[in-house]
């Protein structure tokens, strides 16, 4: 089997069990948080702009994910689908000069979509609730995973796929780029949820100026480390011209 169509099998795959997923979220009995819900994804959807390129690997890297953990571990499994897909859309809508890709945003929606409502079963798991004071720091530990890994795997194989390179290699420096990201998200998400639970969601959602300089600080570091490789990469051809 080709490349291209082995690509278009995995990405029909997760369409399909994305597609499952929210159907499931949907029928689930659940309690829908309009207002909160509401704010959630406006402040998502402000993020998902928000983007920073990786170094080496042809995608990016948005912040909005303490919004969408937010979602996960606060909001219905319903909710939590519509944000990251809305999200989703917003992100990666292509600039005014760019090429509309479909496919490839149908899959990077039906991902985000399958991550989202997975983090939000895990962490609503009926087991959870006996792990006593310590469920919700479990809970969104395991949320928070069960995000990277429904991120970076799909990411990482359709782009080892496509590209013939090694999936587990294009995966290992995916997921070093983007961890320290993900425990920093688990971490202003514990504070959202702190607040929220003190003071109320309405100072919780204070936290997006946060990060907007989240954001910079990683464009700044991620445009170094490309600029770091060019030269090594000018210094490695001219030393071979020598």
């Amino acid at each position: 089997m080709s490349n291209a169509r082995q690509t278009q099998t995995f990405i029909g795959a997760i369409v399909l069990a994305a597609a499952a997923s929210a159907t499931y979220a949907g029928v689930l009995s659940h309690e829908l948080h309009p207002y909160y819900g509401l704010a959630v994804l406006a402040l998502a959807a402000a993020t998902s702009r928000m983007k920073a390129k990786l170094p080496g690997i042809d995608g990016n890297m948005s912040v909005n994910l303490p919004f969408l953990l937010t979602a996960a571990v606060s909001l219905s499994a319903v909710e939590t689908v519509v944000i990251a897909a809305v999200c989703t859309v917003v992100q990666c809508w292509p600039k005014r000069e760019a090429k509309f890709n479909p496919e490839q945003l149908l899959f990077n929606i039906s991902m985000m979509s399958l991550a989202s409502s997975m983090a939000s079963r895990v962490f609503h798991s009926a087991w959870l609730p006996s792990a006593g004071s310590t469920s919700a720091v479990a809970g969104l530990i395991l949320a928070t995973a069960t995000l990277f890994l429904g991120q970076t795997v799909p990411v990482a194989t359709v782009i080892g796929l496509s590209e013939g390179k090694s999936i587990a290699s294009t995966w290992w420096k995916l997921a070093q780029l983007s961890f320290p990201y993900y425990v920093l998200s688990a971490g202003v998400t514990s504070l959202m949820q702190s607040v929220s639970h003190h003071i109320g969601w309405e100072a919780a959602l204070a936290v997006f100026p946060v990060m907007y300089g989240i954001h910079r600080s990683y464009r700044l570091y991620f445009a170094g480390m490309a600029r770091a490789a060019e030269t090594t990469q000018l210094a490695k051809v001219a030393s071979v011209g020598r």
